[in-house]
């Protein structure tokens, strides 16, 4: 033991052991307390019941051990963060009810069960089809099953064509509401005369622009299966470029000048949507809308494709074959008519 004295006159007393930290010893010496007080310094803390420590790991053979596989491969670390997480979160849900299982148990039949007690929410059924699909594509191609239970579980189809997808008259209206000049119109143009998702839309800056062309690789798949594009800047978004105050590396910043990000611009723009009056359009309507605008005005598919960096021919026919549809309408009604 040692002993010093503060600057008050009080002595202070120690007990040091080689190679750690002095303890100090607070009680009266000579008491029952001091004696109690040095074997805990000593000896360490008094024997007492210890909680059990949980292991978080999943036993080999459940479906939770099959998910940390899954985690920790190389397959789901070239996913975008985003991505990651959403997943991540998916399959920790279901690993709360199903995670002691054994995941070779599962079969189609489980996986509609899980789907049907979300059918309310048909993105969040799908989503789980969706995971439950990659983690057992993973799981065959790393031979821990020869199966893949939820393969030939359908999506659920939604009644909804998803965001609504603005029309030319609200694009007028968001215009007349949000000046040339103005953050809103230069977002506004952004989307509508590139086609980009808010998450490209936020990175585009001067960097990306040379001899009139936009080129930039778009953010989703960006780990797996990157898309560049290059793109001609039209004279409609380069005057509103010219015409508004941005940022050095982004056009769109923040009030503190700092980029926008996804979901924070998303939300921004929202606010600028419901200042005009148009509480039911949002940032990715402007991109269905571009599609559809293209499309009606003569786009090829490999042309929507090129503009809007869809790698199969699914996305684009969607926007030609209602093109036609309105071109062929717009010539055959003519024919409906009585002729009076």
């Amino acid at each position: 033991m040692v002993e010093d004295t503060d600057r008050h006159g009080n002595v202070r007393i120690y007990l040091r052991k080689p190679g750690q930290p002095k303890v100090r010893l607070k009680s009266q010496p000579g008491t029952q307390e001091f004696l109690d007080e040095y074997r805990v310094a000593l000896h360490g803390t008094p024997d007492k019941p210890q909680a059990p420590t949980l292991d978080r790991r999943g036993n080999k053979g459940t479906f939770k051990w099959l998910c940390e596989q899954y985690f920790a491969s190389a397959e789901f670390k070239r996913l975008a963060p985003r991505t990651q997480y959403v997943r991540r979160r998916i399959l920790d849900g279901v690993c709360e009810k199903n995670g002691k299982n054994p995941y070779a148990l599962l079969e189609a039949r489980h996986v509609r069960k899980m789907r049907d007690d979300r059918a309310d929410t048909p993105e969040a059924a799908n989503g789980i089809v969706k995971a439950l699909r990659q983690i057992f594509n993973f799981a065959v191609e790393y031979e821990f099953s020869d199966r893949n239970p939820a393969r030939d579980v359908p999506y659920i189809r939604s009644a909804s064509d998803g965001f609504h997808s603005w029309t030319m008259e609200e694009v007028a209206q968001f215009e007349q509401h949000h000046a040339l000049g103005s953050k809103a119109r230069l977002a506004l143009a952004l989307l509508l005369y590139t086609g980009q998702r808010r998450s490209d839309v936020v990175r585009l800056g001067p960097q990306h622009i040379k001899d009139g062309w936009l080129t930039l690789t778009q953010q989703k798949n960006r780990s797996r299966k990157p898309v560049t594009l290059s793109i001609p800047v039209l004279p409609e978004l380069e005057a509103v470029i010219d015409a508004t105050p941005t940022g050095n590396l982004a056009f769109l910043v923040t009030t503190f000048g700092k980029p926008f990000t996804s979901n924070g611009f998303g939300n921004w723009f929202r606010k600028q949507c419901d200042a005009a009056g148009l509480k039911h359009c949002s940032a990715h309507g402007l991109r269905k809308a571009g599609a559809a605008l293209a499309a009606e005005n003569g786009a090829t598919e490999r042309q929507l494709m090129a503009i809007f960096g869809w790698s199969t021919m699914k996305e684009a026919s969607r926007y030609t074959r209602a093109a036609r549809q309105k071109v062929l309408a717009a010539s055959g009604m003519k024919h409906l008519s009585r002729g009076d």
